[in-house]
């Protein structure tokens, strides 16, 4: 977490040379399309606006595709978004955050360039539980289709062996986006240049690094969940603030993504139990997933995490 947190303030305190030399050092070109700009706030709870394009100037880079459709305010040089609209950052606990096919950036928007198909997500919200959150699922089927930095992913697919449904699932939920996935046994590995989608209850889950992170807190995967009780029988919710918020049982399940600093990252269709996988392979689809960091199901009614009122 030191490691990250630190990456994270260079970042910030390079951005203002970054947007300096951003104009000269990306060059012209044709553009591209299809793009979507989604700008929230309070992880994805409230929408400010959602802006398709079919085509983006060449050299486009993040910021100024934000600045081409929004009044933005910005600090540290011209790299740093202080406001959206009126929307303000910069205090004790709120800033704005972006990531492009459901990653987290990792540069300044003045310097990341903007390439076809991606989906560029700002969302202002409350930092003090996690200053990084590697990976959301609310762009789906993002990062699977289209990757990132303008690359597309080969993408792994790791089952436990008693949730062939889910897995099943899972994998009719991809190829409906166009992503084959090889399946393979859980703790096979697929290497750090590879999307790797995990499915099994949490006590299947748990030796793998990702649950590992998750295990840690917010403050080490961004996720704003985690398992209690033996073998995870119990999904605890948290609000921004890490704190737990409500408690669910049998029939429970969780759709979240996450990373270490050495690896693309790891998306988790897990649950409780077996029911709670099953109900976590069926929300994985862009209407369940859309605009949240990670999505709990139980009894048929999605749960979006962190667990968020109004700011």
């Amino acid at each position: 977490m030191l490691r990250r947190a630190r990456t994270a303030l260079a970042v910030v305190l390079s951005m203002g040379a970054v947007a300096a030399a951003a104009g000269c050092g990306l060059g012209s070109g044709p553009g591209t399309g299809e793009v979507k700009l989604t700008v929230t706030r309070g992880f994805g709870s409230s929408q400010i606006a959602s802006i398709a394009r079919s085509h983006v100037p060449g050299a486009e880079t993040v910021m100024r595709a934000l600045e081409r459709s929004f009044h933005v305010a910005t600090r540290y040089g011209g790299g740093f978004v202080q406001s959206i609209d009126g929307f303000s950052g910069g205090s004790s606990k709120l800033d704005w955050f972006y990531y492009v096919n459901g990653i987290e950036a990792s540069a300044g928007a003045a310097a990341t360039a903007v390439h076809r198909g991606d989906r560029i997500w700002w969302d202002l919200h409350d930092w003090r539980a996690a200053i990084s959150i590697p990976a959301v699922v609310g762009s789906f089927p993002e990062p699977f289709v289209h990757g990132s930095g303008g690359r597309r992913l080969p993408t792994v697919l790791e089952c436990g062996q008693d949730v062939a449904v889910a897995c099943s699932e899972v994998t009719a939920q991809l190829s409906k986006v166009g992503v084959l996935a090889p399946s393979q046994l859980l703790g096979t590995g697929s290497g750090s240049a590879s999307l790797t989608v995990v499915v099994g209850t949490w006590n299947d889950l748990r030796p793998e690094v990702a649950a590992r992170l998750i295990e840690q807190g917010p403050s080490a995967s961004g996720v704003y969940a985690r398992f209690a009780g033996p073998g995870g029988q119990q999904l605890e919710l948290l609000d921004p603030r890490g704190k737990v918020t409500r408690t669910l049982g049998a029939g429970a399940g969780l759709v979240a993504a996450t990373a270490d600093s050495s690896s693309e990252p790891v998306w988790l269709i897990t649950g409780t139990d077996r029911a709670g996988v099953i109900a976590a392979a069926h929300a994985l689809t862009a209407g369940h997933l859309r605009d949240h960091f990670a999505l709990a199901v139980q009894g048929g009614v999605d749960l979006p995490v962190p667990v968020q009122g109004a700011i």
